[in-house]
């Protein structure tokens, strides 16, 4: 059974990891202002007693209220001791972080994390683990930041039947794809830009290469259907083949240019849930969702449409997200509530992405001279790709040619590039991405 203080009113919290995240939480649980305003809106007083980290030769703040006696370097013992009601996890990682869980839960420790990655691979073990041993598992952060789109559809939407959920959620990318957009400038530049002002990591592959969108894709799924998904069964796509060009070309044509995440039903039974860059309407509300904000756009039978909007990176806004965990799980064991009880998740068919349809958006690079055009719209044809809007634009010897499609099947598309790729008129094939027509999730 999960552990429950003398004094019911006091929770304490072992914290892992001191970083950016780390210390903006234990400044809102220990800086005397923040710890008693957070009691006066709670009633509970959060007691810090121990925090985990990789060295202990670092110094972490030189503010009043930083306890650097607290600081350890034996996680595995701090998640253990008797006198830890709630662990909280921000210091990332897998292979390391999964059996500090296993063993915080075992012990009847609840446990709240960031931890996108671990949550997309071991989130359903570890919630069976937390309600056999009487404890809870919170994982807002793990998705959005500050925006609490997990307690929403978790609690608020429990008894909607959500049909689609698709957002922005990865910062780093959308304020790269921003800058692209508004200043003109290549994709290179702008992720130099991000790494500068810390909101790119000095290796950017996770967020560029869309494998941190595809993580928290995954829990949105598994939340919002109650059905098990992993990161590996995320259709995954980043940005680092979109152009300035492609931005600006998109905005011409009346679209913002973001990585999504998109989950949803098809059908009724079937699933689909992937990351991609792509081109949304000026209208629809995700198009003005601008820099390192994040924003998850929901789709339901009773609700219709709604949005959440927020910060969805930095330390502040990812402690905030975290301190709410807390405080939920804190304030259930002041009340002696059980946790949640984990459902069986339900078996649905995941579709393969060949057969997912959309419109498109494809640039070739092609020899200028006649004929040409003839060629590459007869491909598109045979694969029964259905060509809404072409223009051409000089390159010298050669000329871009930029394609809206109306919707195909992604099958079609790959063997139309395929044969694209195959034809001696063709220089290069550019720049896919998928385009959200006019009304499409926002009707």
């Amino acid at each position: 059974m999960a552990r429950r203080t003398s004094d019911n009113s006091t929770i304490r919290v072992a914290l892992l990891g001191c970083g950016n995240v780390g210390l903006a939480l234990y400044e809102l649980l220990a800086e005397p202002q923040n710890k008693q305003a957070l009691f006066q809106r709670t009633g509970l007083t959060f007691e810090v007693v121990g925090i985990a980290v990789s060295s202990l030769k670092r110094k972490r703040s030189d503010a009043d209220w930083f306890d650097a006696s607290l600081l350890t370097t034996n996680a595995a013992a701090l998640v253990v001791r008797e006198d830890v009601d709630v662990v909280v996890e921000v210091m990332g990682g897998i292979d390391e972080t999964l059996p500090l869980f296993e063993k915080a839960l075992k012990s009847g420790s609840s446990v709240v994390s960031a931890n996108k990655a671990l949550l997309a691979r071991h989130g359903r073990a570890l919630a069976r683990l937390a309600f056999n041993h009487g404890a809870d598992l919170r994982y807002e952060a793990a998705v959005a930041g500050a925006v609490p789109i997990l307690r929403v559809l978790r609690d608020a939407l429990s008894g909607e039947q959500v049909t689609r959920v698709m957002g922005i959620v990865n910062g780093t990318t959308n304020f790269i794809l921003s800058l692209m957009d508004h200043e003109g400038v290549a994709y290179g530049d702008a992720l130099a830009e991000a790494q500068r002002l810390g909101y790119a990591e000095k290796d950017p592959t996770a967020d560029v290469e869309g494998y941190d969108a595809a993580s928290k894709a995954a829990i949105l799924a598994s939340l919002a259907f109650d059905c098990k998904v992993s990161a590996a069964e995320v259709s995954r796509e980043g940005i680092t083949q979109v152009s300035a060009e492609d931005v600006a070309f998109a905005r011409q044509l009346g679209y913002a240019v973001k990585l999504l995440a998109i989950a949803e039903v098809l059908e009724g039974t079937e699933l689909s849930v992937r990351v991609q860059p792509t081109m949304v309407p000026a209208a629809h509300p995700l198009a003005s969702v601008d820099g390192a904000f994040n924003a998850v756009f929901v789709e339901g039978e009773a609700c219709g449409e709604l949005m959440l909007y927020g910060r969805g990176a930095g330390g502040k806004p990812t402690a905030s997200a975290v301190l709410g965990d807390l405080v939920e799980v804190a304030r259930s064991m002041h009340r002696g509530g059980a946790p949640d009880v984990p459902l069986s998740p339900r078996t649905m068919v995941k579709r393969p992405i060949a057969q997912i349809s959309s419109a498109f958006y494809l640039t070739l690079d092609v020899a200028d001279q006649p004929g040409v055009l003839a060629k590459v719209t007869e491909v598109f044809g045979q694969h029964g790709v259905s060509i809404r809007s072409m223009e051409q634009v000089g390159l010298g010897d050669e000329a871009r040619l930029v394609f809206v499609t109306h919707r195909a099947l992604e099958g079609a598309m790959s063997a139309t590039i395929k044969q694209l790729r195959r034809l001696k008129v063709v220089d290069r094939v550019g720049t896919l991405l998928r385009v959200i027509e006019n009304g499409e999730g926002n009707s």
